[in-house]
């Protein structure tokens, strides 16, 4: 009996092409989170999907709030099934700064511009024209795929994949392993090569409100229990707090790779890791963010009048913790502030990790570096969260790959959430050539 795999079936050029206008036609779509809703959004994937003869279900966890999940059945049925999970909302954006509509979907220069480009209608885009791919042509994934196009991620998922997880579990059935965003895109290594960041660890977050109480009073008056000064110095104190640098395993593999591509000689466990780190370049500048926990002041709120102290006075500060080092982050935070100041959780969520093994790990290997051959694929924590935090509650082992591969002269980085989000034509037909491949092998 052969046991030779079957061949590779490569992204048609028909796949390739439709991406492009997938994506335009998703970025078209005002799915702002909070300002909007992912209702029109969610029925016109559906639409896209029916068009293929794939069947979907719309799942509303609040009127507007809307998700869809669709089942590609696989060749091996003996297999658990791999999630691939997307999100339909986007952060807000103002127009007022962006050199194009940001909701426009323009090209120019060889980039799709819109909100959402990057974060993440590029990935959705990719799934769904991956998905109509493979129902054109007849092909059969390895295993099952289920795809989920999510509602309200940039908000946390309370309205789409932690609400899924909780009300509608049955929809992840047979489900062992997950791919989404935050990993799998590009980043230059020297002119010619590239490394593959390919989540498989991501921070948690501690999203806090703090309240200062103190003794309302005129503003004319001296007053030694201001609610707006104990408040401000809390959070001076803690936006230019540095933590503490903490080796995890992913940084750890992804560091040494770089610096044995670079061939230089790299001292992980030395006592001054930064002078070793700084032998890596710009490659230590974009591991910067993993390398410990953080905490920044984000929102400031007080007072009514200029001449009212107020009694009270609150402020938001965006926290996030490496995997293992949770309590060092709260047990920091409580002793910056000063005795007047408490704290509550506005979004309180895990931090992630897994081990960078297995056949779904080389599968996404192999379809890079066969795309890429100067591309190296590594393990890497993502600063943020992603809906990976919610399927981890149904012992889904999750990671993060999108397949994006990008200018050398594109700071990828900057883009999320910033102003001229834009995504590169090429790689988004790159996205599926790579995600063809995966489905085939994974």
């Amino acid at each position: 009996m052969s046991t030779t795999a079957p061949a590779v079936v490569p992204a048609s050029e028909e796949a390739q092409r439709e991406v492009v206008d997938l994506c335009a036609e998703l970025i078209r779509f005002d799915t702002s989170n909070p300002t909007s809703d992912e209702r029109a959004c969610a029925d016109w994937v559906v639409a896209r999907l029916a068009e293929a003869g794939i069947a979907s279900e719309l799942v509303e966890s609040a009127p507007g709030r809307a998700n869809v999940v669709a089942r590609i059945p696989g060749a091996d049925t003996s297999r658990g099934a791999l999630l691939v999970h997307g999100h339909l909302d986007v952060v807000p954006a103002d127009a007022a700064e962006w050199r194009v509509p940001p909701f426009s979907g323009e090209i120019q220069d060889g980039y799709l511009w819109g909100r959402g480009a990057i974060d993440m209608k590029d990935t959705v885009a990719v799934m769904l024209a991956t998905a109509r791919h493979f129902a054109r042509t007849g092909t059969r994934p390895a295993r099952e795929i289920v795809l989920a196009f999510l509602a309200d991620e940039e908000a946390g998922g309370k309205f789409g994949a932690h609400w899924l997880v909780e009300h509608r579990p049955e929809l992840f059935a047979g489900v062992t392993e997950a791919i989404g965003e935050g990993g799998g895109f590009s980043y230059a290594l020297d002119d010619t090569r590239r490394l593959y960041p390919i989540e498989n660890a991501q921070r948690g977050m501690a999203w806090m409100e703090l309240t200062a109480a103190g003794r309302a009073g005129h503003g004319s008056s001296p007053n030694d229990e201001n609610a707006v000064t104990d408040l401000a110095e809390s959070l001076t104190r803690i936006g230019r707090h540095t933590f503490p640098v903490r080796l995890i395993e992913p940084v750890r593999a992804l560091l040494a790779e770089a610096a044995r591509l670079q061939a230089v000689d790299l001292d992980l466990d030395a006592e001054d890791l930064e002078a070793e780190l700084a032998k890596l370049g710009h490659v230590a500048d974009f591991m910067q963010v993993v390398l410990r926990n953080s905490a920044n002041p984000t929102m400031f709120t007080a007072g009514y009048q200029t001449n009212v102290i107020p009694g009270r006075a609150t402020a938001r500060v965006d926290g996030r913790f490496l995997p293992g080092h949770e309590q060092e982050l709260i047990d920091t935070i409580d002793a910056l502030l000063l005795p007047s100041v408490s704290r509550e959780w506005v979004n309180h969520d895990i931090a992630m990790e897994t081990s960078f093994d297995g056949p779904l790990v080389d599968a996404m290997c192999a379809a890079v570096r066969a795309e890429d051959p100067d591309g190296h694929p590594v393990p890497y924590c993502n600063p943020g969260g992603t809906d990976a935090k919610a399927f981890t509650k149904l012992d889904i082992r999750c990671f993060g790959f999108k397949g994006l591969k990008l200018p050398h002269d594109l700071d990828y980085g900057r883009l999320f959430h910033g102003v001229d989000e834009r995504v590169p034509l090429e790689g988004l037909r790159f996205g599926v050539r790579v995600m063809t491949r995966l489905w085939q092998d994974c």
